[in-house]
């Protein structure tokens, strides 16, 4: 596998032009070959080989339109009152009062399968499900009402325990071949009751919640435990993890891209996979060939750099209502928040982006800031290599 400076400097200074803005949803960190991603991926390195940059560029693009295309469908069920809509919130990074949000409340308020898309990443989408059992959706009917189709995996979630419906479910979804996840919710309700009795641990009283969370027939019980208002606690990782394993490879980097950043080794994940695509990026970047860099042998489009950086800001939830919804949550000053992003170029896009914002202005700033961080930061590679050698 050629790395990133391999590509430039196989690149000659070609002038056409394509897709000169890709802003892509999702990015591919496996070697999945459904959807022919594989074959792409071999035509691209094959290209580049050949010194056939039109060629490489193209398929680049190719490939980057079948990712962006990719959806990715969750069902959150159960009955009513376990919290559902709450941790569809959760999971799309909104509190329950932020524009957008499925509407909750101590009755059951969904009462038609309902779809959330993520605010950063549409493909994604959430689906809100009534509650199995009521009137109008029955329990022997229920996966035929919701349409049971459309749904790459089911989470079936309680604030107590399973009851025979929800495992009957679980059963009717996995004859159905498809993969279901026992989700018990408000665990920092039970926590709290806890605490106030004598010889208090988490512990047992987390491992007591999950012996007693499934009773019936049902294969592979794993229940994960969650707080939708602390979802850095608890199970919501070795959720995201269960679902990395399980999801074919496609699925599974489009779910990566949506996660919230609640922890360090979901951070790490997002920044590998957007290395591996850096490769992608500075090979149209070089056939745009707009904006020489000074000091260098190379040209860059600008505007392909604007469109990947961005792409980061979003996935790592940089963007100003990411920020601003994350300062709701957690009552630190946006601007605080903003203040401690170190690089230029992380902040540059909020302003790109915000509305009003003087677009044109700010490109032309951000685009002349992008070019002068590159030749900085490549200058300082070089001397660097020099003074080891």
């Amino acid at each position: 596998m050629l790395d990133c400076d391999s590509y430039i400097s196989c690149l000659p200074n070609h002038k056409s032009k394509f897709c000169p803005l890709l802003l892509f949803q999702y990015f591919s960190t496996s070697t999945d070959d459904q959807f022919g991603f594989a074959l792409v991926k071999e035509e691209i390195n094959e290209a580049v080989l050949k010194n056939n940059q039109p060629a490489a560029a193209a398929k680049i693009t190719e490939l980057m339109m079948k990712e962006k295309n990719i959806t990715l469908n969750i069902a959150i069920t159960g009955e009513s009152g376990a919290g559902k809509s709450t941790f569809v919130n959760a999971l799309r990074g909104l509190s329950d009062d932020d524009e957008g949000a499925a509407p909750t409340g101590v009755t059951e308020t969904t009462i038609e399968v309902t779809p959330y898309p993520h605010p950063n990443y549409p493909n994604v989408t959430l689906w809100d499900l009534p509650g199995i059992g009521s009137t109008k959706f029955p329990a022997d009917k229920y996966l035929e009402l919701v349409g049971f189709e459309k749904f790459d995996l089911f989470i079936i979630i309680s604030a107590t325990r399973f009851t025979e419906n929800d495992v009957k479910l679980a059963q009717e979804i996995q004859r159905m071949k498809k993969k279901f996840y026992f989700v018990r919710s408000k665990i920092d309700n039970d926590i709290n009751a806890e605490r106030r009795k004598r010889n208090f641990s988490a512990e047992r009283t987390l491992t007591k919640i999950r012996e007693d969370c499934v009773k019936g027939e049902c294969s592979s019980p794993q229940v994960f435990l969650v707080s939708s208002f602390e979802l850095y606690l608890y199970d919501l990782p070795l959720l995201q993890q269960t679902l990395d394993r399980d999801l074919p490879g496609h699925k599974r980097d489009a779910l990566l891209c949506a996660m919230p950043n609640i922890n360090p080794e979901i951070i790490r994940k997002k920044k590998q996979a957007l290395k591996s695509k850096v490769k992608y990026w500075a090979t149209l970047s070089a056939a745009g060939a707009a904006v020489p860099v000074p000091g260098l042998s190379i040209a860059v489009d600008a505007a392909v750099l604007v469109g990947a950086v961005t792409h980061y800001v979003f996935a790592f939830g940089l963007d100003i209502p990411s920020l601003k919804r994350l300062s709701a949550r957690t009552g630190v000053p946006y601007a605080d928040l903003r203040a401690v992003i170190m690089s230029p170029l992380a902040v540059a896009p909020l302003d790109l982006l915000s509305p009003g914002s003087g677009a044109n202005r700010n490109k032309k700033d951000f685009i002349t800031k992008i070019i002068k961080n590159i030749s900085w930061q490549l200058l300082i590679s070089q001397q660097t290599r020099g003074s080891e050698g």
